[in-house]
């Protein structure tokens, strides 16, 4: 999936709260990643998927592409397919980000440009 599916986003209000339907009739993967205190995730890129992700618990920095920001708890970011990305935790507790990937999921699929674990490219 190339296009953005941010706006795709569906919220239902319900009596008892509500929720988020993120993909619908899809082919996605869905994962929640939790980032420790001053860790962060390697550079990378994929060819084969885009991904979206939600932060969950708190602020964390994320650059895609050339851009980095702070996301804040709720924020949609989305990566399009081939797009360098990382997400770093600044903060002194772990943060959880909810990442729904959009196309061939395969962990195989990553193109680690900078790793801070000496990982394999």
């Amino acid at each position: 999936m190339s296009s953005d599916p941010r706006d795709e986003v569906f919220r239902s209000v319900r009596p008892w709260g509500d929720f988020q339907q993120f993909t619908f009739n899809q082919k996605s993967t869905v994962k929640v990643i939790s980032v420790s205190p001053g860790q962060r995730l390697s550079l990378q890129r994929h060819q084969h998927r885009g991904e979206m992700w939600q932060i969950l618990d708190a602020s964390l920095e994320v650059t895609v592409g050339s851009d980095t920001w702070l996301a804040q708890a709720g924020e949609l970011v989305w990566i399009p397919q081939g797009t360098t990305h990382r997400a770093a935790n600044r903060a002194e507790d772990s943060v959880r980000l909810l990442e729904v990937a959009f196309g061939v999921f395969d962990e195989d699929d990553i193109e680690r440009l900078e790793d801070d674990y000496r990982r394999a490219p």
